[in-house]
């Protein structure tokens, strides 16, 4: 299936969650933030979230700094 992650287009199989999604763009246990179709998922349904055909997918890295 295509989506859309931050601007670019990307191929997942189907049945791809935002947890496995994270998981290849090796951000696993950083701080993020995930918009899907503008709508904000939390932490917490990341793992059993799944993503559809055309969806657009924002992830967030949170930096620290000062």
């Amino acid at each position: 299936m295509q989506v859309e992650v931050n601007g670019d287009a990307m191929e997942l199989p189907a049945g791809a969650t935002i947890g496995s999604l994270i998981d290849q763009m090796a951000l696993a246990g950083k701080r993020l933030a995930v918009e899907v179709n503008e709508d904000i998922v939390p932490r917490s349904q990341h793992q059993s979230f799944a993503l559809s055909d055309g969806d657009r997918v924002e992830v967030v890295h949170a930096i620290g700094g000062g």
